[in-house]
């Protein structure tokens, strides 16, 4: 117990010391304010000599990217701007004032060196915010600033949504020329230490540079100090919602090569793809800003609904060789070699009851020739049975037209029956004849509309491959880009 009761006498007298202290602090600290500034005005630049250059060190922070408006090209970012700069007439003996180094003081108090954002792009001309400064007992002061800006920034979408961007940051001296506030470096770069990473965007960099210009209108220097915010833009959302789908949607074009001629949508499908990607490319066009620089998937876009427009073309004209009737001309030899001889091996088009070995074309001749030979071998054997026939009708007749008296009238009426059988068979023979002729017209009409379906099948398959090879060597060339 009675450890206990030392211990929390001793916690007592020193919680009580160091109120004391604290006390004594604030007596000195409200004594050494109501000296430094009983004289001191924040109106002019705080040097003992006024050809003598004051030195303000900068220092940004980049805490996060707002917002980076592409289409018209403003950065908005959120900055701490660390000041720094020794002010001649806020100095102080910290021995006399209980080793007081440093107090805290509203920044409207002091000089403030007016340095400003260059390139803003804000409409907003408000006044810094008022946060406090550190002032040391040497005279240096500190001055932490939130800020909001938004800065212009030239916006390059050659390779969007692969693309990187450069923003510059240039801050200087509004008023204050070269000889009068000179501003250094802090550091080499920006300090991304307390960045909130982006959802879009990634920073692979903010290089500081330190500029002196000599301004049209005054001859001295100005010089200001240039961050240069290194972006490079994360792609994988436009891949999913802009780049991906129009892959698939490409993909679908040659399809309509393969439809059968006879569904009647195969110029449909080629008119909704090349609407589908009209809604993407306005997609594209609304976020990105008006240049003569096309971006990368704009190109893609452009290019793709090319190709949909010549596949749609090629469909129409395919078509028009598939419903060539029986008045078309007949296929060129040429087309009969190149086309259906050669590449119908090549693409593996066949007819129904077609193969590789066996086709259909050649049974049909050797059918066409075996009906043909049955046909002549029919029409002998009919006409040599008729000349029998006259063969009697002739033995019955004399020379002179006048019938053998031997035959009598019995004879006389098998004579007429033999002639008016001969003329039967005349008129058979000819509608036989008739009717094969029209059957063989309408085999060869049909099989002249049957070549020209299978040209235009062939071709269809010939185009569906070459737009397959032209979509997947677009597709890997944007891929590519993004690598």
């Amino acid at each position: 117990e009675l450890q206990c009761f030392l211990g929390s006498f001793c916690l007592s007298g020193f919680l009580l010391g160091q109120e004391a202290v604290e006390s004594a602090k604030g007596k000195y600290a409200h004594m050494l304010f109501k000296e430094l500034f009983e004289d001191y005005s924040n109106a002019l630049r705080p040097v003992e000599d006024t050809d003598k250059v004051l030195n303000v060190t900068l220092q940004i922070t980049l805490s996060q990217i707002k917002d980076m408006d592409e289409r018209n090209q403003i950065l908005s970012a959120y900055l701490w701007i660390r000041q720094s700069w020794y002010d001649a007439y806020l100095k102080w003996d910290k021995d006399k004032y209980d080793g007081l180094d440093s107090i805290r003081i509203p920044s409207n108090l002091v000089w403030r060196p007016d340095i400003v954002l260059y390139n803003k792009a804000d409409d907003d001309f408000s006044e810094p915010v008022n946060t406090n400064v550190v002032l040391r007992y040497d005279g240096k002061i500190t001055w932490d600033a939130p800020a909001i800006t938004k800065s212009s920034c030239v916006v390059d979408v050659s390779y969007f949504p692969f693309d990187s961007q450069q923003c510059n940051l240039t801050f200087g001296s509004w008023t204050y020329n070269g000889n009068q506030v000179d501003i250094i470096n802090s550091l080499d770069s920006g300090d991304l230490s307390d960045f909130v990473e982006d959802v879009e965007w990634e920073i692979h960099g903010m290089p500081a540079v330190k500029n002196v210009i000599t301004y049209g209108c005054c001859s001295e220097p100005y010089p200001d100090v240039t961050f240069t915010l290194i972006l490079k833009r994360k792609s994988s959302f436009y891949i999913f919602n802009l780049l991906l789908p129009c892959i698939l949607i490409s993909f679908l074009a040659p399809l309509g090569f393969y439809l059968p001629a006879d569904s009647g949508e195969k110029v449909s499908l080629g008119v909704t793809v090349l609407l589908a990607l009209t809604v993407f490319q306005l997609m594209v066009a609304e976020i990105m800003p008006p240049s003569e620089n096309v971006p990368l998937i704009g190109k893609y876009y452009i290019a793709t609904m090319t190709m949909i427009t010549a596949s749609t073309a090629l469909t129409i004209i395919i078509m028009n060789l598939h419903h060539c009737g029986s008045e078309a001309k007949p296929v060129p030899q040429w087309a009969r070699v190149v086309i259906l001889d050669y590449m119908s091996k090549i693409f593996f088009v066949y007819d129904v009851g077609e193969n590789c070995t066996s086709p259909r074309r050649e049974k049909e001749e050797e059918q066409k020739l075996e009906g043909d030979e049955g046909y002549q071998s029919r029409h002998t054997e009919v006409g040599s049975h008729l000349p029998s026939r006259n063969d009697d009708c002739d033995i019955k007749e004399k020379p002179n037209g006048n019938f053998n008296k031997s035959c009598g009238a019995h004879a006389d009426i098998n004579v007429r029956e033999t002639v008016n059988c001969c003329s039967c068979y005349k008129m058979l023979i000819k509608n036989i004849e008739y009717i094969a002729n029209c059957i063989r017209d309408h085999k060869a009409n049909r099989a002249k509309g049957i070549e020209w379906k299978k040209v235009a099948k062939v071709m269809d398959r010939f185009f569906m491959w070459i737009f397959f090879i032209m979509v997947f060597f677009m597709s890997v060339l944007i891929i590519g880009k993004a690598a």
